[in-house]
């Protein structure tokens, strides 16, 4: 059977790390592309040096050219500017959308029938637009922030109560900024409800971090964002995709009424397999949930009704 074809558009520090988690796993031939010549190539190299080491059998690739990206059976878009001290995600939005216009063009151009994951901030609005412009289908194009915030959620947590990361289930629903909406009512301890293992003011603490941890990533590198977790979270939801494992992750995904919600992206609970998107998974909300996730859906939104395609 030939292996799956994998490209990552943007070879930048997100890029990268895919394209090395995406070899060591062995998910397929990869395809590193970026507009900026010699950058794709150099890092595509270097990888390919560390094969013989890491015991992988894939070709990585680095080119400019989209043309070799062509029947591609996954993309993962990374291109565009990452944010800089004291930018929220959405300052992002002019400058990356004439780049997610180009690369959604491309993509429907070499690769019709292919599932796309979206990275590029500001994330719900990036990956509404690629839906946009190249008319797939929802099932076939999503948005990685879910993955990556929930995993944020649990490492506070764990690291906070000092147990194994392993151990610990929590998920985060809505925009993947500022408005995002942890659950905590949802989070639990091999079982253990959080709520017995913290006093509410912890809780609140946690789940304000959470919202603001890719900003404080940004504060201390100062001159760029997260790319590691970044990475790790869209590499989770490709092999699930490309393996048909099935997984439940929480990813952005276009709601047509799921949650009262419609005609946006936002991150919500979803099973991926070899179909993309299989199922969309409801979760019961309170009247605060409900109330916090409708304010998280107005914010992308309204950034989505500020875009002109």
């Amino acid at each position: 059977m030939a292996r799956a074809k994998i490209s990552l558009i943007g070879a930048g520090n997100i890029g990268g790390v895919l394209a090395q988690l995406a070899a060591q796993r062995e998910l397929g031939d990869v395809v590193l592309f970026d507009v900026v010549e010699g950058l794709p190539q150099g890092k595509a190299l270097d990888l390919s040096h560390a094969s013989a080491l890491a015991q992988t059998d894939v070709r990585i690739l680095g080119t400019t050219d989209y043309a070799d990206t062509a029947n591609s059976d996954l993309y993962i878009v990374t291109a565009g500017l990452a944010r800089k001290p004291g930018m929220s995600r959405d300052d992002l939005l002019a400058t990356n959308l004439k780049i997610i216009r180009d690369v959604s063009q491309n993509i429907k151009r070499y690769s019709p029938g292919a599932i796309v994951i979206v990275v590029s901030n500001p994330l719900d609005v990036m990956v509404w637009a690629l839906k946009e412009i190249t008319g797939f289908p929802r099932e076939r194009v999503l948005g990685m922030a879910g993955v990556l915030d929930s995993s944020r959620f649990r490492y506070f947590i764990a690291e906070k109560l000092g147990v194994s990361v392993r151990d610990v289930v929590a998920v985060v629903l809505g925009g993947h900024g500022d408005s995002m909406v942890p659950l905590p009512r949802y989070c639990s301890v091999s079982g253990i409800p959080l709520q017995r293992l913290m006093d509410q003011p912890t809780i609140d603490a946690i789940v304000k971090r959470v919202q603001g941890a890719g900003g404080e990533i940004v504060g201390l590198l100062k001159t760029g964002s997260a790319f590691f977790s970044p990475a790790q979270s869209a590499i989770e939801m490709a092999e699930s995709i490309l393996r048909d494992q099935k997984r439940v992750l929480p990813c952005a995904v276009y709601l047509d009424g799921e949650y009262g919600v419609s005609g946006i992206y936002m991150g919500v609970p979803v099973q991926l397999g070899a179909g993309g998107v299989e199922r969309v998974f409801e979760l019961e909300l309170n009247a605060s949930e409900q109330a916090l996730l409708k304010k998280s859906s107005e914010h992308v939104q309204g950034a989505i009704s500020s875009v002109t395609l």
